[in-house]
């Protein structure tokens, strides 16, 4: 199968390491990857602050870049979950059936990584080997918006070598929420403070997601109490083998 990697700003800009897992991940199963270059923003956080119209041409470019692509999978909950779920919501905003049609045709290609490995190609075990001891923190788009339930812990439950802990709490929000983080510092700063605790009750030595925005969140935490606990992408882990190392970095 040909699949299109949907970059997202956050990865592209802040943890290529996550992107370059995805690819690792897919080829490894046989598959071919291709990086449309025409790609930019989805423009959720034009969107979330209230810039609907900014996002048309976005919308329109990101149409146009993944047009001929056969799937598009992308290792960001968050971005797949605004396209998925407010695409068809601007293109009926503006009137456009053509446009609406073309997004919902997109949406039929479009995936989370670890949906599109256990929902769409029904596999749970690509062949990771792991040696840490690791949690999950469920993000809210993979959970509300993308609604993927328990896929990262079926891909993570046959990774070799993890010693795979549940997180209390695990589906209550880090507090993270892109400008949410700005707008309501004091109360993003107290969701923190809770999934921080939740994590070092644990005693993993790392946490893992399915959006590094909130694993930056987290991870930020974690770093400023010097916790030790690292925060690492599911792509990242699901990559890992005993040939390629498994370091926690």
């Amino acid at each position: 199968m040909k699949i299109s990697l949907f970059l997202s700003c956050y990865n592209d800009t802040l943890f290529p390491e996550a992107l370059k897992a995805t690819v690792q991940v897919l080829e490894r199963l046989g598959h071919a990857v291709d990086v449309p270059l025409a790609q930019t923003c989805c423009g959720q956080m034009h969107f979330n602050t209230g810039y609907q119209n900014e996002c048309m041409p976005m919308l329109e470019n990101f149409l146009k870049a993944f047009e001929d692509s056969e799937v598009i999978v992308s290792p960001s909950a968050s971005c797949v979950g605004m396209i998925r779920d407010y695409y068809p919501y601007l293109a009926e905003q503006k009137g456009d059936e053509t446009m609406l049609a073309a997004v919902n045709d997109l949406n039929s290609r479009l995936f989370e990584l670890s949906e599109f490995l256990v929902n769409k190609l029904e596999i749970e075990d690509v062949g990771a080997y792991y040696p840490h001891r690791v949690t999950v923190h469920t993000t809210c788009h993979s959970m509300r918006m993308l609604k993927i339930g328990d896929a990262p812990q079926k891909l993570l439950r046959n990774v070799r070598g993890i010693d795979l802990v549940e997180l209390p709490a695990a589906d209550e929000c880090c507090g993270f929420g892109g400008t949410f983080a700005v707008k309501n510092a004091d109360t993003s700063i107290a969701m923190l403070s809770t999934k921080v605790k939740n994590i070092l009750n644990t005693n993993a030595e790392v946490c893992t997601a399915a959006d590094t925005s909130c694993l930056m969140h987290i991870g930020g935490g974690l770093h400023r109490l010097r916790t030790g606990i690292k925060t690492i992408h599911l792509a990242e882990i699901l990559a890992s083998t005993e040939e390629g190392g498994q370091h926690v970095s």
